[in-house]
C-alpha cells in the first residue's frame, strides 16, 4: 500500500517534535506495599522529524506503548523510549505519563485506612548519546501561618497547599518514600478519612508546626538533598503553593538545586 510518511518533504522545516499527545491507557507501576498498582496514564509520545521526512509513523507509537504498559516503572521508561526511537529511525525521542498513584494511608489516632491520590509524571528524552528521566510528584498538605499564630489570640489561619517536586532520576527510589518525606515538611499531610480523634490531633499537630511556603520549600530541598537513595540527586526543583484562606490569592515559594550549592 501506498507510504505517503515516507515520501520526500521538499519544504526544508525539521520539526522538533511529532507524535501522539493525550493517549489515556491503563498501566501498571511499582507499589512498595503491594509491589504493583493498576492506573489509568495520561500519555504524549514524541520523536523529532528530519526536514526531508514527509511524516512519521503514529501508529508504532501505540503498537510500543501497548508493549510496556504492563510494567512501565522507573527501570523501563527509558527502555521504552529508546525502542520508540529505534523503530521510528528517529534521533530523539521523548515521553510524557501522568498518573495518580494510589496509597493506603492510615489515620493517625484511630488507624483507620483510605486511599490517598497523589498526581505523578514522568519526563524522558533519549538520543543516541544522552539520556535524561525526570520524576514529578505533587502532594497536597495543609500549612498553618505562623505570623497568624504569632498575632492571634486565639488560634491562627491554615489553608491547604500543594508542593510539587520534580526531580533529575540518580537511582531507584520509592515514590511513597517521596510523598511520606514531604508531607513531614508541612505542617500536616492530608487524609482521606479522619474520625474525631483524628481531627483532634492533626488540628493540634498542625498547630504546633506553623509553615510559611517559604520553610515548606526549604524543608523539602533539605529532604532531597539527605534522602536515602544510592546516588544523590543531581537536579531537582521544589515549589509550594498555598491556596490562601484569609486573602483572595496564593502564597508561593520555588527554588532548585542544580549541583553546585
Amino acid at each position: 500500500m501506498l507510504d505517503i510518511q515516507n515520501e520526500q518533504d521538499t519544504r526544508k522545516v525539521p520539526l522538533q517534535k511529532v507524535g501522539v499527545k493525550g493517549v489515556k491507557y491503563p498501566v501498571t507501576v511499582l507499589d512498595k506495599e503491594n509491589k504493583t498498582q493498576s492506573t489509568t496514564a495520561t500519555v504524549n509520545l514524541f520523536v523529532n522529524l528530519p526536514h526531508h521526512f514527509k511524516g512519521t509513523h503514529m501508529s508504532r507509537f501505540i503498537e510500543i506503548f501497548h508493549k510496556h504498559h504492563k510494567d512501565i516503572s522507573m527501570h523501563h521508561f527509558l527502555d521504552m523510549l529508546e525502542e520508540i526511537r529505534g523503530k521510528l529511525d528517529a534521533q530523539e525521542a521523548f515521553g510524557e505519563m501522568q498518573f495518580p498513584f494510589f496509597m493506603e494511608k492510615a489515620a493517625p489516632v484511630s488507624g483507620e485506612k483510605a486511599i490517598m491520590s497523589y498526581t505523578c509524571t514522568y519526563e524522558g528524552k533519549v538520543c543516541q548519546d544522552e539520556k535524561q528521566f525526570f520524576i514529578s510528584v505533587e502532594v497536597p498538605v495543609t500549612t498553618v501561618c505562623p505570623c497568624s499564630k504569632a498575632i492571634s489570640e486565639f488560634g491562627a489561619h491554615n489553608q491547604r497547599g500543594t508542593v510539587r517536586v520534580k526531580l533529575l532520576y540518580s537511582g531507584f527510589f520509592w515514590i511513597e518514600d517521596l510523598i511520606s518525606m514531604i508531607e513531614s515538611c508541612a505542617s500536616n499531610g492530608l487524609y482521606s478519612l479522619l474520625k474525631r480523634k483524628d481531627e483532634k490531633y492533626v488540628t493540634e499537630h498542625a498547630y504546633e508546626n506553623p509553615r510559611f511556603v517559604e520553610d515548606v520549600v526549604r524543608e523539602v530541598y533539605l529532604g532531597l538533598k539527605n534522602f536515602d537513595i544510592e546516588k544523590p540527586f543531581k537536579w531537582f526543583s521544589v515549589e509550594c503553593e498555598n491556596e490562601e484562606s484569609i486573602h483572595n490569592h496564593n502564597a508561593y515559594a520555588y527554588t532548585e538545586f542544580t549541583g553546585e550549592i
